[in-house]
Order: C-alpha cells, then sequence, then structure tokens
C-alpha cells in the first residue's frame, strides 16, 4: 500500500520528479565521467610507458635493472626461450638487448638507447609495425635500424640516411657501426620518442660483440592482473642468485609514485563534487518537502501515522535516486564512449609539462562497466541517506500550522 501510494506520488507532480531526477542524473553523470577520465588517463600513460616497450614483468640476470650495464648479459638459453611452458599467463617471451650509443650524422650527435629485437616476437606484444609513420618494419638478420621520430629529428635525418652508431661493448670491446634507416617510428611516450633505436637482435649482439646474449626477458601478459601470479610462478622455477623477476612496478617506482600522489589529490576533488552533488539534491528535497507541508499536515490530520508517511516519502525519493541513476547510467555510456574513441588532446604548456614526464597528453575516457555502477550507486547512497530528511521533518511536523501556511 505505502509502495502504491509512493510510485501515484512521484507522478503527481512531475515537474518536481522531473528537477529531483535531473539533479541525480547530472550527478552520476559528472561523477562518471571525471572518473573514466581520471583512470583512462592513468591507463593511456602505463600503456604508453610500459605495455608499448618494458613490458609488465621482466627478467634479468641479478643486480642488472640497479646498474644497466652490457657487461650484466646473459646467456638466451633455450630453457629461458620458452618461460611461457612454465605458466600459461605468459603469451610471448621477448629477448632484448640494450645498451646507450652515441648516435652521429655530420655535425649532429645524440645519446640513444639501442635496443636489439627480434622483429616477429617484438611486434606481437608491442605492435611495432603499427608505429612505423614512415618507411618499413625491420626484418630478421637485416643490417637495417628502425629510428624514432624525435632521434631522426635531432640528427636531421631521414628514410635511407646512414645513422652512426658508437659504444662500449660487451666487457669493454670497442663498438660502432653504420645502419641505413629503414624506418620512422612514433611512440606516445615523448621519452621514448627522443631516444629509441632499434636493431634486429643478431646485428645489435654482434655490434656489442656480444652474440648469444641478451641483456632482458620482457613477458607479454594478457592483463595486469595476471602480474603476480607470473612473479610466484618465475621466482619459483628460476635460479634467483642469477636471475631477478621484476614487475613494471618495481622497474618503474617513479611512476607508481607520481599515481599514487595524483590519486591522493583526487580524493579531495572527489570529496568537493560528492558535497556539491549531495547539496544540489538535498536542495531538490528540501524544496519538495517545503512545497508538501500541507499535504503532510492533512494526512497526520486524518488519521495516518507519522512512520508511514515518512516512510512513502522516503520510499519516493529512493525511487527518484534509482530512477535519476539509471537514467545517469544511460546519459553517461554514450559521452564516455565518445571520449575513449575521441580521446581529449592538450596541448601548449600543459602538453610540455606532460611531457617532461614522458607523457603524451592525451586523456582517453575509460570505458569499463564499474565505473558506471560505482559511481551511480554513490550517488544513489547519498540520495538514500539524504532522503531521511523528510522523515525528520515529518515527525516535528505541526499538522495545524502547516495546514496554516
Amino acid at each position: 500500500m505505502l509502495f502504491l501510494l509512493a510510485w501515484r506520488n512521484i507522478w503527481r507532480n512531475k515537474r518536481r520528479t522531473a528537477i529531483t531526477a535531473a539533479s541525480i542524473l547530472f550527478a552520476v553523470l559528472f561523477a562518471t565521467f571525471m572518473e573514466s577520465i581520471q583512470k583512462g588517463a592513468w591507463d593511456h600513460m602505463i600503456n604508453s610507458v610500459v605495455n608499448y616497450y618494458y613490458g609488465y614483468v621482466q627478467v634479468h640476470e641479478k643486480g642488472y635493472w640497479d646498474e644497466q650495464t652490457i657487461d650484466k648479459a646473459f646467456p638466451l638459453a633455450d630453457s629461458l626461450k620458452q618461460l611461457q611452458e612454465k605458466t600459461s599467463e605468459i603469451r610471448q617471451v621477448l629477448p632484448r638487448i640494450e645498451s646507450f650509443a652515441l648516435a652521429s650524422t655530420g655535425d649532429h650527435t645524440s645519446g640513444v638507447m639501442v635496443v636489439g629485437i627480434d622483429p616477429q616476437v617484438e611486434d606481437a606484444m608491442t605492435n611495432l609495425t603499427g608505429r612505423v609513420s614512415e618507411g618499413r618494419y625491420l626484418e630478421d638478420n637485416e643490417e637495417a635500424a628502425l629510428v624514432a621520430e624525435g632521434v631522426a629529428e635531432n640528427l636531421g635525418l631521414g628514410l635511407g640516411d646512414t645513422i652512426v652508431l658508437i659504444s662500449q661493448g660487451y666487457h669493454g670491446v670497442n663498438a660502432a657501426g653504420k645502419y641505413p634507416i629503414k624506418g620512422m617510428v612514433h611512440f606516445g611516450s615523448p621519452e621514448l620518442n627522443k631516444q629509441m633505436v632499434y636493431l634486429p637482435l643478431p646485428v645489435a649482439q654482434y655490434f656489442y660483440g656480444a652474440t648469444g646474449l641478451v641483456t632482458s626477458l620482457a613477458l607479454q601478459l594478457d592483463s595486469q592482473d595476471d602480474i603476480k601470479p607470473v612473479v610466484k610462478v618465475l621466482n619459483s622455477k628460476l635460479d634467483t642468485s642469477a636471475y631477478e623477476v621484476m614487475d613494471w612496478k618495481d622497474m618503474l617506482p617513479d611512476l607508481v609514485e607520481a599515481k599514487t600522489v595524483d590519486s591522493a589529490g583526487n580524493v579531495i576533488v572527489y570529496i568537493i563534487l560528492y558535497l556539491i552533488i549531495a547539496f544540489g539534491i538535498f536542495g531538490t528535497i528540501l524544496m519538495m518537502s517545503k512545497e508538501r507541508e500541507y499535504e503532510f499536515g492533512v494526512l497526520i490530520s486524518i488519521g495516518m501515522h507519522r512512520w508511514q508517511l515518512g516512510l512513502a516519502v522516503w520510499m519516493e525519493v529512493i525511487m527518484l535516486g534509482l530512477f535519476g541513476a539509471l537514467l545517469g547510467i544511460s546519459a553517461s555510456i554514450p559521452l564516455v564512449w565518445y571520449f575513449h574513441i575521441n580521446p581529449l588532446r592538450f596541448s601548449g604548456d600543459y602538453a610540455a609539462a606532460m611531457e617532461k614526464f614522458g607523457f603524451e597528453a592525451i586523456f582517453p575516457a575509460n570505458f569499463e562497466a564499474h565505473i558506471f555502477l560505482t559511481q551511480a550507486l554513490l550517488v544513489f547512497v547519498i540520495t538514500a541517506i539524504l532522503a531521511m530528511y523528510p522523515i525528520f521533518k515529518i515527525r516535528k511536523l505541526k499538522p495545524v500550522q502547516a495546514m496554516r501556511a
């Protein structure tokens, strides 16, 4: 009976219902959009820096990450090539040999990271062919280089030009070579875009005088959820006195710290946002309670219990909250999807500040169901709590005064 009464009261004043539902709708919409942009931005940053190069998990020789030198290269044994057989979460094993070198052409020089890769395996994880902006991708054992756009721009190089590399190889041997530029690649991370030079793995091993050796094995995983089980399995199966297994958080603590600081700052923003949302919803509930004082006075005067009336009004607001939350989800989906497909792109000083941290200033929205449901639930809970106000109002209501007002 009370449910039916509450349902009818909702539609008795359509304007009031529309105002209340709209306030809840926009609350869900704003909260969802903000959360999706924040999560999407960080996912993009992490993917740009981590998944497009480092991998979520890497295997090195013990102590390599603290002192990243070519002298800590290790033999690529068959057992290491087949790490994916030790756990089903590993999809690919990417062998690499990498070290810094001085790149030169004419009067221009620049420090670069020279990475020897297995072209086919590397492309399976990082989609390096999709990042080729000019020219063509590398082939196995090809005496050619793939150069990041920033490196080419700094050195004034183009397709077909020759890049000269000079470095110190394995155990101090001289490393020098010149390679035609077969293609240019573009990275989302400006930091990677300014330093990466790729060579086929055998070519790079010969360049560094480290035939058969690699400095790291990057592991391709399906998702971040697989990181902990993979690290646990590999630590139990590998000789940890010779090798170390590291996830991206261990390799890039500065990135983790930056995300933690940003998330802490966002908590304050969310608190302010939810306070604004709460006051907006409370304003509509307050207006509704004030407009209906005469109605409440009449119902109490004719014998309706205050707790019944309060419960009926509370159910009204709950129904409006549920209705508004569902409308908010419906309105959020196309908005978030649009910015998921068409990310926010920043320029100017803000973009320059982002690039200093190695991030591309692109913020795509994260399109995940739990974001919509979580924000809708939070707003609904706020509405349910605020819906207690009419109950207290009815408990203290004096019917005679209410009907005279």
